[in-house]
């Protein structure tokens, strides 16, 4: 029966096919560009630039505090699966028991690919900003039901407006045409990027081993 091959085992085959006189395939130039580009963009987008104009169009949390990434984060989150939760409960007849019709801390941790205990901790910093209340679930008391608050609605147009302005902005000079292209190739490439593990942390390893190794 077939089995994985690990990232390790992948190097160390990759390095005795070069010890042995293989040489390693051609770079393909257009990737290259794409890894660059892909590079550049998230220099780009990791300067705060739009926590601060959100902060700038919004109140803080009580006492002044300011706005976080993460909060953001999970106010995204749960607007999203509030209006999933919403198209749920179109459905005739839902058994209260099967329907996701609430907003849970669970649902906010799977939505944000992260453990129980970290969507936790960062729901928890969202309600101290005054962005998320909770109540308890009507159909289980063990757990909490999270919707925004008008402060997080608040945050999550501002965020919106922004993003449309700014996208807006970088493609001034684009057809229709172009703009519909692009959005349907970089929503295959987002949907094949999360299909996939991603190379981080075994392909730095890796980066690194065959780095020595040559």
């Amino acid at each position: 029966m077939a089995t994985e091959t690990s990232a390790t085992e992948r190097s160390t085959e990759r390095s005795t096919e070069r010890s042995a006189g293989h040489p390693p395939p051609e770079a393909d130039p257009v990737l290259a560009e794409i890894g660059v580009a892909l590079f550049h963009l998230r220099r780009v987008w990791a300067k705060p630039d739009l926590m601060k104009r959100i902060r700038a169009q919004t109140s803080g949390g009580p006492g002044g505090r300011p706005l976080q990434i993460s909060n953001l984060m999970v106010v995204n989150a749960i607007a999203a699966l509030t209006a999933e939760a919403g198209e749920e409960r179109k459905r005739p007849a839902p058994d209260e028991a099967d329907c996701a019709c609430e907003v849970t801390v669970g649902a906010v941790a799977e939505r944000l690919e992260v453990d129980p205990s970290t969507a936790s901790r960062l729901v928890g910093h969202a309600i101290d900003a005054g962005l998320v209340s909770r109540r308890p679930s009507p159909v289980d008391a063990r757990r909490a039901n999270l919707g925004l608050t008008p402060a997080g609605r608040r945050v999550k147009q501002v965020s919106e407006r922004f993003r449309r302005a700014y996208l807006d902005e970088l493609m001034a000079g684009w057809s229709e045409g172009e703009r519909s292209e692009f959005a349907r190739l970089l929503t295959r490439f987002a949907d094949a990027a999360a299909a996939r593990a991603p190379m981080y942390p075994d392909g730095i390893d890796q980066i690194f081993e065959e780095a020595g190794a040559e």
